[in-house]
């Protein structure tokens, strides 16, 4: 088992990403006396296990303690560890709440993006992976809602680019999907409103004479990317 734990995160550190039906994975997820074995190990050296049962990949990050040792000294931890720029952070954001939100409820309902209905005892069956539920959005149609606010085409190609290699999202002809990680690295409670406040602050201001109710409810919608939750 030792020898199985050690590639396992050797493997991780060299792909970034497992699925969940990789052999060793499903092991993670399922045999108790695995997992503390790995996050022990893990542990030791300042790392964790991320996973999340609405997405197909797995990941390592940084535990908690040892992130502002090592990102800390840079001005873009504050809002990331990736080196984004404040308008590339808004744009995950974005990309998160149109292609995440849409997807999970889809599989909390147990019905596959290509269906027209939910069927009536779909509570019953095993939720549904992401690939079976994840819809792309369209580069044309994000261009045109959001072009002006992050930064037009040339800056919104730019960043696009930057979440593709990061493995965020995945381009095919003017779809835009969902990739290994853009389900994985969201903390809305630790990150909430370091991302609302300093990040979208800027790119989609509030008003100022809304009520505090009515700013608390707005700010409660959006998730923020937990981009702090990889290594």
């Amino acid at each position: 088992m030792t020898e199985e734990v050690q590639i396992l995160i050797a493997r991780l550190l060299a792909h970034q990403t497992l699925r969940r039906d990789d052999k060793l994975v499903k092991r993670a997820l399922s045999d108790e006396i695995f997992r503390t074995d790995l996050d022990a190990r893990l542990k030791a050296c300042g790392m964790r296990f991320v996973d999340n049962v609405y997405a197909d990949h797995v990941t390592l990050a940084f535990t908690r303690d040892c992130e502002p040792r090592v990102f800390g000294t840079r001005e873009t931890w504050q809002n990331n560890n990736f080196g984004l720029a404040r308008d590339g952070v808004a744009l995950l954001v974005v990309l998160w709440s149109l292609i995440i939100l849409p997807k999970r409820a889809r599989q909390e309902a147990h019905q596959a993006a290509a269906e027209d209905q939910t069927d009536m005892f779909g509570k019953e069956k095993p939720m549904l992976r992401a690939e079976e539920t994840s819809v792309g959005i369209s580069y044309r149609a994000l261009l045109a809602d959001f072009g002006e606010k992050l930064g037009k085409k040339t800056r919104l190609d730019m960043n696009l680019g930057l979440l593709a290699r990061l493995g965020f999202i995945e381009r095919k002809g003017d779809q835009l999907l969902e990739g290994p990680l853009l389900d994985l690295l969201m903390d809305t409670d630790t990150l909430r409103d370091r991302i609302i406040n300093g990040a979208l602050s800027d790119i989609f201001p509030l008003p100022v004479s809304r009520p505090a109710a009515e700013l608390q409810s707005t700010q409660d919608d959006v998730a923020a990317p937990s981009a702090d939750d990889a290594s």
